[in-house]
């Protein structure tokens, strides 16, 4: 790895992380937060930005990036922006504990959406606005960001956005790839204005409205209230998050093709065709079971069961109700979904759609080879075969993503009570979903967990977002050899 230009574009992404808290800063002085909120903020920015532009101007030269350099510069580049997008809540005194603060601001970054804060209508503006300012920036890329405004990286930033985009592929709108992270931030911002717009309309006044947008979109899930969007109890609202949800959990190549007046792309896509099934097949199967059981009125448990499905599905989050006290049947289809995710290419996490669909198509054709061992049988999506190389990597996903679950909730059993609250805090941090279960269910947070704990499920989140090879190939001593 080269360590020169890895600094330089860990620079400029530094800076561009204390611009933007400048302009929350701009925010608590709008709001007119208390001083000590406002001072903290811009002292924040200060630093931030100081350091980001220290570092540009003493590692400048030519920037040629490897693909080594580009798994160094994501991995290096979240964690530097975790460390010191941590400073606002520290010191705004919001969060003292600075493991617990770069918690939060790793669960903004990869918007994971788990949250140590429990008053939420006793944080300063500013600081809740940073808050969701991180999940704005996490959901399409901080540095895919940087490779958008900045074309002078040329050839590197494709390391880069391979690096940091989720999902097996990584589509090309445009042969630039500069231009293709233009695009897609264009449609995601596109999106985030929108909703907030429809969000104003229901009633949220503007704050709260680009804040609900910016967690929806990035699939994220910190709200600016302690009940999350339940505090609000209209249907409108919760309609207007379910489709953009819905929506920032597909692929955003199809977004944007659809916008350009080719709706049907999301229909002639197989993904996509297997993300709506699994969606709708959850959402009956919990409304079936909850109907009388939990709510007496079908159209409650209607609405609350697509609205949860879609959250959790999509790893965003959001939470009208205590699905704690879901009968077991909702819990395990719950927990599945957490698994299984957004599609490739969403701002969702999770195993990815594409992911489980290429699998199970893999258990079918080795069902019928067992069978007829004689027979020719391909993985197909759609009318394309898949490649087997593509299935091996694939595979190889599942089994990495099972065995670093597995350990992390053996982890996690030393710093939580129960085996459930242990399961459910590394799926949920792991898949970038935020609420589990027990005691870090719907109506709970992670304020309880030991700062050791805080710390591993920290890691789990990172591992999470950048698709565990990124992360974990770094920590290879293969890696820093020449």
């Amino acid at each position: 790895m080269n360590a020169r230009p890895v600094l330089h574009l860990v620079a400029i992404m530094l800076t561009v992380i204390g611009l933007a808290i400048g302009l929350c800063a701009g925010v608590s002085w709008l709001y007119a937060d208390p001083w000590s909120a406002r001072l903290g903020m811009l002292v924040s920015a200060g630093i931030v930005t100081a350091v980001g532009l220290v570092a540009f101007l003493m590692t400048r030269g030519k920037v040629d990036l490897s693909r080594r350099d580009g798994f160094g510069i994501v991995t290096f580049g979240w964690l530097a922006a975790a460390l010191f997008g941590a400073l606002p809540f520290v010191l705004t005194g919001v969060i003292a504990d600075p493991v617990a603060a770069v918690f939060e601001t790793m669960s903004g970054f990869t918007t994971t959406g788990a949250s140590v804060l429990t008053d939420l209508e006793s944080v300063p503006r500013g600081v809740l606005f940073w808050r969701a300012m991180t999940h704005f920036f996490g959901g399409m890329g901080v540095l895919v960001l940087c490779v958008a405004i900045l074309p002078f990286l040329g050839v590197g930033g494709m390391q880069i956005y391979r690096a940091e985009m989720p999902g097996p592929s990584k589509d090309r709108l445009t042969p630039r790839i500069a231009t293709t992270a233009k695009l897609l931030w264009g449609v995601y911002v596109f999106f985030c204005v929108a909703e907030a717009v429809l969000l104003r309309l229901g009633g949220m006044d503007w704050f709260d409205a680009f804040c609900h947008a910016f967690a929806t979109m990035a699939t994220g899930g910190f709200s600016t209230r302690t009940a999350s969007v339940a505090a609000y109890n209209s249907v409108y609202i919760e309609t207007v998050i379910i489709v953009f949800m819905f929506l920032a959990g597909v692929n955003f190549s199809l977004n944007f093709r659809a916008l350009r007046g080719k709706p049907l792309c999301y229909f002639r896509d197989p993904e996509f065709r297997f993300y709506v099934g699994t969606w709708l097949t959850a959402t009956v199967v919990i409304i079936i079971n909850i109907y009388r059981s939990v709510y007496p009125s079908f159209g409650q448990a209607v609405r609350t069961a697509f609205f949860q499905s879609t959250s959790i599905m999509t790893t965003t989050g959001f939470c009208t109700e205590d699905f704690d006290q879901w009968p077991g049947a909702s819990k395990v289809v719950l927990v599945l979904l957490m698994f299984v995710g957004g599609c490739a290419g969403s701002t969702g996490g999770g195993i990815k759609n594409i992911r489980v669909f290429v699998l199970l198509k893999k258990v079918l054709r080795e069902i019928r080879l067992f069978m007829q061992p004689q027979a020719v049988v391909k993985v197909k999506i759609g009318s394309a075969p898949v490649p087997q190389d593509v299935i091996s990597h694939i595979s190889g996903f599942f089994i990495v993503f099972i065995l670093v679950f597995a350990a992390g909730t053996l982890v996690m059993t030393f710093f939580t009570p129960d085996l459930q609250t242990a399961l459910t805090s590394v799926i949920a941090t792991l898949g970038n979903i935020g609420p589990g279960l027990g005691g870090v269910g719907a109506v709970q947070n992670y304020s309880s967990i030991p700062a050791l704990g805080k710390a591993f499920l920290t890691l789990l989140m990172l591992l999470g977002r950048l698709e565990l090879y990124t992360v974990l190939i770094v920590l290879l001593p293969s890696f820093w050899r020449k």
